[in-house]
C-alpha cells in the first residue's frame, strides 16, 4: 500500500512520484499512476532497491521501465542487476550506453534513444534533455500524464534555456541543490575537486536553485522538492530557506528530499 503521502494543488491527482534516494551514495526516482511505474536511474545494489520499493508497497519486478540520466556509478551501478533479475527495459542515450562501465554487466532489454526524444510508458510520456555535466550524453527528463507536468534536473552544472524552456509550466519539480558556494570553498574538498562541482559541468548551487525558481514559478507549480544536497558542501535547511526566498509570497510548497530511504509519496495535480 502507498501509506506515506503528501498532497498539493487541486483535488485531481494523475502523477505520483517518490524520491528512493538522494545522494552520491545513490540515486533513484519512481515516477507512477495508477498503471504505469517509471523508475528514474537505479544507483543502488537490487536488495536495496528492493527493500526501499517496498517501503512503497511496490516489488521491482512491477516496473514498466527504467530511464537513465547518465552513467556516473551513483546513477547507475545497480541497473545491470536490475535489468538481469526483472526483464525491465533500461532505457537510455546512445552515447550513455557506450560510456557504460564494464561492473554494469549485460542489460537484457537495452533500448537507446537519442537526446530529445520522447518516449512512451502506457499514460506516462517523458521527455529528455540535454544538459551540461561531465558525462557522456546526460540527460534530464520531465514527465507528463493527463495534463500533469513533472519536471526535474539533477547532475546539471549550468541552468540553460534549454532547461528553462522544458521545465517551464511544470505543476512539480525535483531539483538538484548540490552545494553551498562558501561552504564548497571553505570545505573539504581539494581545488581540482571544487573546480569540477562549480564549473559549468559540475552540479548546481543554492544560487542556481534560486535563479531558476524565479523564473520558472508560475500560478499552476505547486511542488519544488530538491535533491542531491551535498553532506559536505550544503545543509538541507539552508537549501531550502534560499529556495523558499525565491518563492517568497507563493503558496508552492518546498521541501529537502532525504539522501537515503524513500521519501513521502508526492501527488501531482494539473
Amino acid at each position: 500500500m502507498l501509506e506515506k503521502r503528501q498532497y498539493y494543488g487541486a483535488e485531481f491527482i494523475v502523477l505520483r512520484f517518490v524520491i528512493l534516494g538522494s545522494s552520491s551514495s545513490g540515486n533513484a526516482l519512481l515516477v507512477f499512476t495508477k498503471t504505469t511505474r517509471i523508475l528514474v536511474d537505479n544507483g543502488f545494489s537490487f536488495k536495496r532497491l528492493s527493500q526501499t520499493l517496498s517501503e512503497v508497497g511496490i516489488a521491482p519486478e512491477s516496473l514498466d521501465a527504467v530511464v537513465v540520466t547518465h552513467e556516473h556509478a551513483d546513477h547507475i551501478k545497480g541497473i545491470g542487476v536490475l535489468a538481469r533479475h526483472t526483464g525491465v527495459s533500461i532505457f537510455m542515450t546512445h552515447g550513455c550506453a557506450r560510456a557504460l562501465p564494464e561492473y554494469v554487466g549485460h542489460i537484457p532489454n537495452l533500448n537507446c534513444f537519442e537526446s530529445g526524444e520522447s518516449l512512451r510508458f502506457n499514460d506516462i510520456e517523458a521527455t529528455s534533455f540535454a544538459v551540461s555535466h561531465d558525462a557522456a550524453d546526460p540527460v534530464n527528463y520531465i514527465f507528463r500524464s493527463n495534463g500533469a507536468k513533472l519536471g526535474m534536473t539533477t547532475d546539471c552544472g549550468h541552468y540553460s534555456q534549454l532547461t528553462r524552456a522544458r521545465l517551464a509550466g511544470s505543476n512539480a519539480l525535483v531539483v538538484e541543490a548540490n552545494y553551498c558556494p562558501d561552504m564548497l570553498r571553505q570545505g573539504p574538498y581539494p581545488p581540482q575537486i571544487q573546480q569540477r562541482i562549480h564549473s559549468r559541468m559540475g552540479h548546481m548551487s543554492n544560487l542556481d536553485v534560486q535563479q531558476m525558481l524565479r523564473e520558472l514559478k508560475h500560478d499552476s507549480l505547486r511542488l519544488v522538492v530538491l535533491t542531491h544536497i551535498s553532506r559536505d558542501n550544503n545543509t538541507p535547511e539552508l537549501a531550502s530557506r534560499l529556495a523558499r526566498e525565491a518563492l517568497y509570497g507563493t503558496p508552492i510548497h518546498i521541501t529537502a528530499a532525504p539522501p537515503d530511504g524513500a521519501s513521502p509519496v508526492f501527488e501531482v495535480c494539473s
